[in-house]
């Protein structure tokens, strides 16, 4: 499904002549057919799951943050401002993200679940937030909330 939305995405942002959302898309195809000729050998010919693409949208967002802060260090804003632009791109392929609030209840829910008493417990706690929540989460930010509640 992905797949073809990313695919329609690219025709539709061609006839538009919307050029920064052409190139945004056709980056994000590129490193999912690298991902995809990468997932051969290992027994997936079809490609990459779902999932798989998700996670790869969410890294690619994350190196665009980093970009940001390094181009507003650099003072270069209008650089600034294209990694924002493509991050707003990649993210309407992407599920709604849960906000702080709803990042602190899952993060309870799984501390719970898995009994996790303690910052030694982080790995267990991390695992079943991935699994449960692939792309509608910023893992860095479930981080710190976990770190900060099991250390509470």
């Amino acid at each position: 499904m992905l797949r073809k939305q990313l695919s329609d995405a690219l025709k539709t942002a061609m006839l538009a002549k919307d050029s920064r959302k052409v190139s945004t898309v056709r980056l994000i195809l590129a490193a999912l057919k690298d991902r995809d000729i990468a997932a051969r050998p290992k027994g997936q010919a079809d490609g990459i799951s779902e999932d798989e693409i998700r996670q790869l949208l969410q890294s690619m967002i994350k190196q665009r943050r980093e970009s940001i802060t390094l181009y507003e260090q650099g003072k270069r804003p209008e650089l600034a401002q294209q990694e924002a632009d493509e991050i707003v791109i990649i993210e309407t392929f992407l599920p709604r993200q849960l906000g702080d609030a709803e990042i602190l209840a899952a993060v309870k829910v799984a501390i719970a679940e898995t009994g996790a008493g303690g910052i030694k417990d982080m790995g267990r706690v991390m695992a079943v937030l991935k699994e449960r929540h692939v792309g509608q989460m910023d893992f860095t930010k479930a981080s710190a909330v976990t770190k900060a509640e099991l250390g509470a």
